[in-house]
């Protein structure tokens, strides 16, 4: 495994070094700068297991297959017992392999590598990632949780340079890796040390974990580096060249006491160079016209500056050069639009650049920002300028688009009315058009039988559409109730409600329902919608019978005469006094009472009349008045 992952993701180690030093004091990880590593045990890759570590690395048996305990092996996986099965740490690998200990019964010391190269009088990092492998719900949630001390010894193993312990390491619901670290400092003449790991807690039921990706590195003061703007990288337009600038870093003596320092530059952020003879704090580059990065290697000694075992690296200053962006490419400086569908025009530039359109070649109003495409809505000529996303970086030109339009169809929305249990031809309102109706129908006109929102998209030989809204309401056609004869009124009621009117026999018809002064008889009565939709009608026949009757002679209500029982091919009339005696009757003609019995004059009173028509009976009473 390189460094370049381990460089890239140092933040996020440190980050969260910091929350481990908030639980363990004694464990930590470099508050400076760190240089790249210089030590990395990632313990290899492979389905195979294996191979065993060196004679002395460990009082723990080596074991080919599943590790019991007091054993440990190398491998690409952790499913053993009731262990988590998870890969192991190091980014990248393909059937990577890690550490993985099944903690002896007696509690003791399981792993030890001597580092050697080291730089005397000089702080280094040391760092390992760890993962408990027994779930929460191991051993009936019981299992032992891992509990690791971490110590640097001298290299005659009598000198304890720095120590740190774990704490507990609970079983979790999930694998989780988890990075540890040490801070320590070589004494003078030192240029090796010891790591040991040693086991705080028995084995047993848990205290099995796995170690990967031991790293050392160098740990350096926090080394900034700003100019005289005190700005901590540029980012410029070409058109701004060339840039002159003087750079200083500033260390924060965290670590150091004493500083020596080597500037170097780099094109690509990854490949660098020292620069000759600048071993200053401070340095002026020459007049840059082109990209360059510049960080300073720091180190306490001069002697160790230019060891990378024994320096640590500043951060990096950015002088970022952006070239003046083409023009945007278009394949048709010329383009025909339809009106109204939303189409759009379009521009090709390379990554990192953005496009803002104008209504004009040189200044003018900004229509449109950030974007490769652009909906015109009325004809003319759009222009769109190339900028860089990064900083205000224009093309020395704008793209010049001429947009016109075809002529779109017309048609206009409606808004119709149909008669219920009729049907309705809805129009697209257009010939010689493509069209497609939301019922899926393609014809100019459609029948429809339903209430409803009917759309059609009409569309031209130049494939230019409008859409056509059509609201379909639906009239309700009265139904008739009942009919009420009252006297000589007639009373028509309906079911149903709405704009209706009413006519008999033939006459004009009225918005009222009622109809007075009309004559017992034979009646067609219709009922229809006000907007004149086909009306319905009931034939009925309208029985008047008096309420009273006044035979004074005046010729006015001298007799009682129901009205309306002579269209019936069979009916009945009886008059009855109060005390039920039968005073006059007709069968299958009129009858018409003038008030007398055997010639004598009744008395005033009520009187009850029962008419049969056909199968029907009428009852009821009347007064006679003197």
């Amino acid at each position: 495994m390189n460094s370049t992952w381990y460089k890239q993701n140092f933040t996020v180690l440190f980050i969260f070094g910091l929350s481990l030093i908030e639980s363990q004091a004694q464990l930590g990880f470099c508050n400076g700068n760190s240089g790249d590593p210089i030590f990395m045990e990632t313990f290899g890759a492979g389905t195979s297991n294996g191979p065993a570590l060196a004679p002395g690395s460990t009082t723990y048996t080596y074991s080919n297959g599943t590790p019991n305990d007091g054993s440990y092996t190398i491998s690409s996986t952790t499913s053993y017992f009731d262990w988590f099965d998870t890969p192991d740490h190091t980014p990248g690998d393909v059937n990577g392999k890690s550490f993985i200990v099944n903690a002896s019964f007696t509690a003791g010391e399981f792993f030890r590598r001597e580092v050697s190269g080291l730089c005397e009088n000089t702080s280094y990092e040391f760092s390992s990632w760890l993962i408990n492998l027994l779930p929460q719900s191991g051993c009936q949630g019981n299992g032992i949780p891992v509990n690791v001390k971490f110590q640097i010894w001298d290299s005659t193993d009598t000198i304890l340079l720095a120590t740190g312990n774990t704490g507990n390491i609970q079983g979790k619901n999930s694998p989780i890796w988890e990075q540890y670290g040490l801070v320590f400092q070589t004494q003078p003449g030192q240029t090796s040390v010891i790591l040991k790991m040693i086991n705080n807690g028995n084995g047993g039921c848990g205290n099995d974990l796995a170690i990967d990706d031991i790293v050392f590195r160098t740990c350096g003061d926090l080394i900034s580096i700003t100019n005289t703007e005190n700005a901590t990288g540029i980012l410029i337009c070409e058109d701004e060249i060339p840039v002159v600038t003087a750079l200083t870093a500033y260390p924060d003596f965290s670590i150091y006491q004493t500083h020596a320092y080597q500037w170097q530059q780099s094109t690509d952020r990854e490949n660098w160079t020292d620069i000759i003879g600048e071993t200053g704090q401070s340095y002026v580059p020459p007049a840059l016209i082109s990209t360059m990065y510049y960080r300073v290697k720091v180190a306490e000694d001069t002697i160790n500056v230019s060891n990378p075992l024994c320096n640590s690296l500043s951060q990096i200053f950015d002088i970022i050069i952006i070239p003046i962006p083409e023009a945007p490419v278009v394949n048709l400086s010329n383009v025909t639009l339809c009106p109204n569908n939303d189409e759009t025009i379009q521009v090709a530039v390379p990554a990192g650049v953005i496009v803002n359109w104008y209504d004009s070649p040189i200044d003018g109003n900004l229509l449109l920002e950030n974007s490769n495409s652009f909906a015109p809505t009325a004809a003319g000529t759009y222009y769109a300028e190339a900028s860089s996303a990064d900083v205000a970086c224009y093309s020395l030109s704008r793209t010049a688009i001429t947009i016109n339009f075809y002529d779109a169809p017309i048609v206009t929305d409606e808004e119709l009315t149909f008669c219920e249990g009729t049907s309705q031809l809805l129009s697209a309102g257009i010939e010689n058009m493509s069209y497609s109706w939301n019922t899926g129908q393609t014809s100019a006109e459609i029948e429809v039988n339903s209430p409803g929102i009917y759309t059609v998209i009409v569309s031209n030989e130049f494939g230019c559409s409008t859409t056509k809204t059509i609201s379909l309401n639906q009239i309700d056609i009265p139904v008739i109730d009942r009919i009420i004869s009252e006297d000589y009124t007639l009373t028509i009621t309906a079911i149903n409600s709405g704009d209706f009117e009413y006519a008999i026999n033939g006459g004009a018809y009225q918005r009222s329902n009622v109809f007075n002064n009309i004559n017992g008889g034979r009646y067609t009565i219709r009922a229809r919608s006000a907007n004149a939709c086909d009306a319905v009608a009931v034939n009925y026949i309208h029985l008047v019978i008096p309420k009273f009757f006044t035979p004074n002679g005046d010729a006015i209500n001298d007799t009682f005469n129901p009205e309306g029982v002579d269209v019936f091919s069979t009916y009945e009339t009886h008059i009855f006094d109060r005390y039920g005696n039968l005073i006059k009757s007709a069968v299958n003609k009129p009858l018409s009472w003038d008030g007398t019995m055997n010639n004598n004059a009744l008395p005033s009173s009520d009187y009850w009349y029962l008419i049969k028509v056909d199968s029907a009976r009428f009852q009821g009473h009347f007064s006679l008045k003197r």
